[in-house]
């Protein structure tokens, strides 16, 4: 009896051992207040002018487990833009460290670190490393509009000038002929009518009616007389 008690105890030691050393693996959050950029000026994380194997032109993180007892297993950081990144390979120097790289300006949102080894709460952002130079921006060397622009405005006095022509149509030499001088026949010099000579008819009439008057007077007295 004691046999078989001592070979289940031995049995159960066995199994229990793995998830034992499952527990040595623990999860824990970043002490920096999220959400930041690399450049973000709280006295949270310094900047330094680089970060191993991160390139120039991307932002570069650089995290830090606190003491010598503990290790990265699994570092997952969310970025916007650039979504979630897992990271498993670490160092330099050692698997305390970590480095991710992301575009220049990104938004770091969430932070998460698997460690194994010691009994940590938090672990550091130790510095950044703001990209040097920014990347060129898309349609930055697209020409511009303004050439196109141009020939239409050059065409405008063209569409204008046959307005213009056709002024003159509609001006004072149209309405001339209203001032000739059979439109004023409503003055006193028009009441008689005109010969050809210029002379008027009605004076013509009265110098004959005093000739014949006078004819008939001189053939009056030389009857008498006889």
């Amino acid at each position: 009896m004691r046999t078989l008690t001592v070979v289940a105890a031995a049995t159960a030691s066995l199994l229990l051992a793995p998830s034992a050393q499952a527990t040595d693996t623990y999860t824990v959050e970043l002490r920096q207040q999220l959400p930041r950029t690399a450049t973000t000026q709280d006295d949270g994380a310094p900047q330094e002018d680089g970060c191993p194997g991160i390139p120039e032109d991307m932002d570069g993180w650089h995290f830090v487990l606190p003491g010598n007892s503990s290790s990265f297993v699994r570092l997952t950081v969310t970025f916007q833009p650039g979504g979630e990144q897992v990271v498993t390979s670490f160092g330099p120097p050692s698997d305390k460290h970590a480095y991710v790289a992301s575009k220049p300006g990104a938004l770091l949102t969430s932070a998460v670190a698997e460690v194994e080894g010691g009994s940590l709460e938090l672990f550091n952002l130790s510095h950044t490393c703001p990209a040097g130079t920014a990347p060129d921006q898309p349609g930055d060397d697209k020409p511009t509009d303004e050439p196109s622009a141009t020939p239409s405005a050059s065409a405008t006095p063209t569409t204008e000038e046959p307005a213009a022509s056709a002024s003159p149509t509609e001006s004072g030499p149209a309405a001339a002929p209203s001032s000739s001088p059979s439109a004023q026949g409503g003055s006193g010099a028009g009441d008689l009518a005109e010969t050809g000579s210029g002379v008027p008819v009605g004076l013509l009439s009265g110098a004959a009616a005093a000739l014949l008057a006078a004819g008939g007077y001189l053939v009056f007295r030389r009857r008498k007389s006889a």
